[in-house]
């Protein structure tokens, strides 16, 4: 039965489990973010061979939460299967290193097939005024090229690859579209890039079956003079109907149920491709 937790919960929820976490100062923590971004399959995910999160839908974020350093193995299952002996992706690795912030995705990769990226944001500063703009191909889908205002501002985007670009702090109408084209396969829709933060664009699921779907992250705190660590928040996730469009809600509990405190190595059968 899913499970739904309403933000003022989630936030709630994240506050609570800061005390499970050992009491390190910022940069002896790593921080977690989870995209499932395959479309139609819920799943369930396992964390050393044990059921940890029960019908994680398509569209779901979780965290961010800090996590003590070390590599943690997940393995993810329909969400009817006994246990993770047939996972539809992994098992995989994450290993998390202190002091950065990371959003782990599973996806399609470029021929439709699941996979997962472990991703590092981008925490560094940015000016008075700017912000910082990724974006990152995780759809099965061909080249693409990001259009701002009906132009190409960046180009040649493959799955699992990234993009970044510093703007001013502002709203994009954002839309994407086959590499050297303009008629957008997903968008426009509206990305507001404010100061001080990395607003993360996740072009997910599949041309062909098409369920291609815009989502956002944003990891605040990058002024020059940050007031607290960086965190990652979820915001707006348009399909590519221009009018459909929600708000994600933050799983904290959740993403605590799938990676518990351990801070020991665990192994799998595959490692997770990192993407920095």
């Amino acid at each position: 039965m899913r499970k739904t937790i309403a933000v003022g919960v989630a936030a709630g929820a994240l506050v609570a489990l800061a005390g499970i976490a050992p009491a390190n100062a910022a940069t002896d923590v790593a921080q977690l973010s989870v995209l499932h971004g395959v479309p139609d399959l819920t799943v369930d995910v396992y964390v050393n061979n044990e059921l940890t999160l029960d019908d994680f839908a398509p569209g779901d974020l979780a965290g961010p939460l800090e996590l003590p350093p070390g590599t943690y193995t997940v393995a993810i299952t329909a969400s009817d299967a006994a246990d993770a002996s047939a996972p539809a992706i992994g098992p995989v690795d994450l290993p998390l290193v202190g002091g950065e912030n990371y959003t782990a995705v599973a996806h399609l990769d470029a021929a439709g097939e699941p996979t997962a990226t472990l991703f590092t944001n981008d925490i560094s500063t940015v000016g008075a005024g700017e912000g910082r703009l990724t974006v990152r191909h995780v759809a099965a889908a061909p080249a693409v090229d990001i259009l701002a205002g009906g132009a190409a501002v960046i180009t040649n985007l493959v799955n699992p690859n990234e993009s970044m670009l510093t703007l001013p702090a502002g709203t994009v109408s954002a839309s994407v579209a086959a590499t050297g084209t303009t008629d957008p396969v997903i968008g426009p829709a509206d990305v507001n890039v404010a100061e001080g933060t990395n607003t993360i664009v996740y072009a997910w699921g599949s041309l062909e079956d098409s369920n291609l779907a815009l989502a956002i992250q944003t990891v605040g705190g990058l002024h020059s003079n940050p007031d607290g660590v960086p965190a990652g928040t979820a915001g707006l996730a348009a399909t590519n109907q221009p009018a459909d469009s929600g708000v994600w809600l933050i799983g904290g509990a959740a993403l605590a149920l799938v990676l518990g405190v351990s801070a020991a190595a665990v192994y799998g059968t595959r490692r997770l491709e990192t993407r920095r």
